[in-house]
Order: C-alpha cells, then sequence, then structure tokens
C-alpha cells in the first residue's frame, strides 16, 4: 500500500491549474484582454502628450496612427476590447444584486442585452456628437 508520508505536507501543482476549467480558461483570456485596453489607454495618452506638445508632433501622431501597422494594430485592439466588454456585459448580472420590477426577478439575459443596448446607444450619440463637433 502506497501511503503518503507524514512528514510532508500536501503541496498542490500550480502550473496551469487554470487550462483543466473552461470557465478559468474563459475567465483568465478576459483577463488577458484587459491588457489590450491598457495598451489603448496608452496610445491616447501619447496622443494627449502629443497634443501638448503642439501642432507639429500633434500631426506626428496622427499620420503615425494612419500607417497600415497601427490600422491593423488598432483592430486587433478593437477586437479585443469588444471581447473584453462583452465579457463584463456577461458578468454584470451574476455581481450585482438581484433586480426585480414588478414583483418579479429580472432574468440575467434581460440584464445583459439592457447593457449592450445602453452602450450601444451612448456610443452613437457619441459618435453623432463628434461627427457634428467637425462640421
Amino acid at each position: 500500500m502506497n501511503t503518503p508520508d507524514p512528514r510532508r505536507p500536501y503541496v498542490r501543482p500550480m502550473a496551469g491549474w487554470w487550462r483543466r476549467n473552461p470557465f478559468f480558461v474563459e475567465y483568465m483570456v478576459h483577463e488577458a484582454t484587459a491588457f489590450f485596453v491598457a495598451a489603448y489607454a496608452l496610445v491616447l495618452l501619447v496622443g494627449l502628450l502629443r497634443l501638448a506638445q503642439g501642432e507639429v508632433a500633434w500631426n506626428g501622431w496622427q499620420e503615425a496612427l494612419r500607417s497600415p501597422w497601427s490600422v491593423a494594430f488598432h483592430g486587433v485592439l478593437l477586437a479585443a476590447m469588444c471581447y473584453h466588454s462583452w465579457t463584463w456585459f456577461r458578468i454584470m448580472p451574476k455581481t450585482m444584486p438581484p433586480l426585480a420590477v414588478r414583483g418579479k426577478r429580472v432574468a440575467p439575459g434581460v440584464i445583459t442585452a439592457c447593457g449592450v443596448a445602453a452602450a450601444v446607444v451612448c456610443s452613437l450619440v457619441a459618435l453623432v456628437l463628434a461627427w457634428g463637433a467637425t462640421r
């Protein structure tokens, strides 16, 4: 019979534990997309810095954003940020207190759909306002 040595405590292996459960894999992918959100924040921060440095620096930054590599990078950032946002909207009903309307609990899917709809409406309003400001 193979019995563990009573003098040595059990040490759970830590490498790759999250890859065994699909829930944790999705969670880790969600967390990894936060790096893309931070990368885009840095791009915007550099733009703000260039704006403060004057018109020549600002125009140079805008020209850099027009390069094919930058456009491809922004495409990857957009995909990652969309996934990150979608996972946050899916997590939202699980993290908030139960919501009841007329005595009935609101389904998690309805809360997610309302959150996505509100984000789309706010984005469209911001887009229309920004487009109107440039005319």
